[in-house]
């Protein structure tokens, strides 16, 4: 019974006396039957939950403004290759959490963080609101181009989603890029891959390292 709201553990009690252990019975019993069990207050209210009465406004769920991914090097690292397979990584770990989310970024930041303790950080928006690994992928990778680092040496990677939307806000584009569809079709599936065997069963050949740790 303390399952339905407003019913606490006092008025549980006091029903159960009296036989009434479960809502389907609860439904059975006059307002007038209990409001001399519970009280004229707490009756109403048992006999309003029982029924699917509630007067409390529904609040939808605030869903996050932004997504971060984190990676950082147990070495410091000068390595391009190294250093793009830990993004891949990570962009396609944003994509899915923002997919399961229903969500989609309207802007990229990418910190990155450097031996000594000082860090780089830019932001750049997208064409048009996306969760699909490929749009971000591309920005985060003009991201690091713009870093213009060279020879830097990394000690850790976040890539961040920001200004996120509800998907089902985000247009569908007509295309006729044979390409990106066959892309996205190929990230419908190992989505469900992921959602059946976990995150890290597929993925990138690059980033198998990463998804291994992970």
């Amino acid at each position: 019974m303390e399952a339905l709201r407003g019913i606490g553990p006092r008025q549980a009690a006091v029903l159960r006396d009296y036989g009434i252990h479960c809502i389907r019975l609860l439904t059975g019993v006059s307002p007038a039957t209990l409001q001399r069990l519970l009280g004229k207050n707490a009756g109403c209210l048992a006999a309003d939950r029982a029924h699917g009465i509630d007067p409390c406004p529904v609040v939808p769920r605030a869903l996050p403004a932004s997504a971060a991914v984190r990676h950082r090097f147990p070495q410091h690292t000068l390595d391009d290759s190294v250093v793009r397979a830990a993004l891949l990584d990570l962009v396609t770990q944003l994509a899915l959490t923002l997919r399961r989310r229903g969500q989609a970024a309207q802007a990229l930041t990418l910190t990155l963080r450097l031996a000594g303790g000082t860090t780089w950080q830019k932001t750049r928006r997208l064409t048009e609101a996306s969760a699909h690994d490929e749009d971000l992928r591309t920005l985060a990778y003009q991201l690091m181009d713009a870093a213009g680092l060279q020879r830097a040496r990394l000690t850790g990677i976040v890539p961040k989603g920001e200004d996120l939307i509800d998907a089902v806000q985000v247009a569908q584009q007509i295309t006729l890029d044979q390409t990106r569809e066959s892309r996205l079709v190929a990230e419908e599936a190992m989505d469900r891959i992921r959602a059946k065997f976990g995150p890290g069963s597929v993925g990138p050949a690059a980033t198998a390292p990463f998804r291994r740790a992970s």
